[in-house]
């Protein structure tokens, strides 16, 4: 079976963007592919945040993405601190990875350019950190989405370059696999763009209904069309975009018939939109807390996670020792 390996950012709430984008292609992948799935708190560290901001990130994405339906039984997903492994081969590809190359990645110049007070050297080999996370387990396949190809072209040029120095063919040059093959890109409620936290208009799995209620009752609209049957301008068409995700087809084709007649009345769209979301995320809400509120479970996860993943890892780097001459 085919591995997979994929990092999953510690930055907060998971929204209906990342739920129809990654964890949904991620809860599919389960079943196809021997996935490892890690929380990536060490690349947290390049933007300096407080211990206790770490413990509550790390958890609250465990608790949400084993909430979504990432099963420990067929998937491994741990914390990537707990696999100290990482590190050493982090540190093995940073002796053969060159100062120009790195300073030449777009991400490493986006970060110089945005935070020009924290330029720091995490920051710099932030692309050999991810190459390790992936050599590793000797990955096959890495989900990303578009903006990281550069960093993966990076991660396959490490790989090579090992072979090419040690005169080996031992590790696979890693593929891209763009979660845009499968997911769904979900629209935000400001009436443009996809929906994502810093952009201020999303809604998360942990909303409960009123908030939901609010938040869509806010979404842009128009005076309604003046012609049958003609085109939706964006803010109408994300709003019909969420429906066709959340609603019953019937519910969609109602409201569309609506639209395409001219007779539609936003405000009971969005009522039965608001409805719907809800109806989506009440359980999985419910399973957010009932999960969170069972740190033996989670620790528990962690730890047969973490267990998984120090075995591959340590079955990768015994190799690497040897094969650079660390006997």
């Amino acid at each position: 079976m085919e591995i997979v390996v994929s990092g999953i950012r510690p930055t907060g709430n998971l929204h209906l963007g990342n739920y129809f984008g990654a964890v949904k292609s991620f809860i599919q992948m389960q079943d196809e592919y021997k996935c490892f799935f890690f929380i990536a708190d060490w690349h947290s560290l390049t933007t300096h945040p407080h211990p206790e901001n770490i413990r509550r990130s790390v958890k609250t994405i465990l608790t949400e993405y084993l909430a979504c339906g990432i099963d420990p039984e067929k998937a491994t997903i741990y914390v990537q601190s707990d696999v100290r492994e990482v590190v050493e081969l982090y540190l093995y590809l940073n002796m053969n990875a060159y100062l120009g190359e790195l300073e030449r990645v777009t991400s490493f110049k986006e970060k110089v350019r945005k935070q020009p007070d924290n330029v720091n050297a995490g920051l710099l080999t932030y692309p050999t950190l991810m190459a390790a996370d992936i050599l590793i387990h000797k990955a096959v396949k890495v989900p990303v989405g578009k903006d990281q190809e550069q960093n993966m072209e990076m991660a396959r040029k490490f790989a090579r370059r090992f072979n090419t120095i040690y005169n080996v063919d031992y590790f696979v040059e890693p593929a891209s696999f763009h979660l845009s093959e499968r997911a769904v890109k979900v629209p935000g409620l400001d009436g443009s763009g996809k929906m994502g936290k810093s952009e201020g208009n999303a809604i998360y799995l942990m909303d409960d209904e009123k908030t939901i209620r609010k938040k869509v009752m806010k979404a842009v609209t128009d005076s309604g069309p003046t012609e049958p049957d003609s085109a939706k301008p964006e803010p109408i068409q994300n709003l019909f975009t969420l429906m066709e995700i959340v609603s019953e087809p019937s519910t969609y084709d109602y409201f569309n018939a609506q639209y395409n007649a001219c007779s539609i009345r936003y405000g009971d769209m969005k009522k039965q939109l608001a409805e719907d979301i809800n109806a989506f995320c009440a359980p999985i809400r419910e399973r957010i807390m009932d999960i969170s509120a069972n740190d033996s479970y989670l620790e528990k996860v962690a730890a047969i996670g973490a267990e998984k993943a120090r075995e591959s890892a340590a079955r990768t780097l015994k190799e690497v020792r040897n094969i650079i001459g660390f006997k």
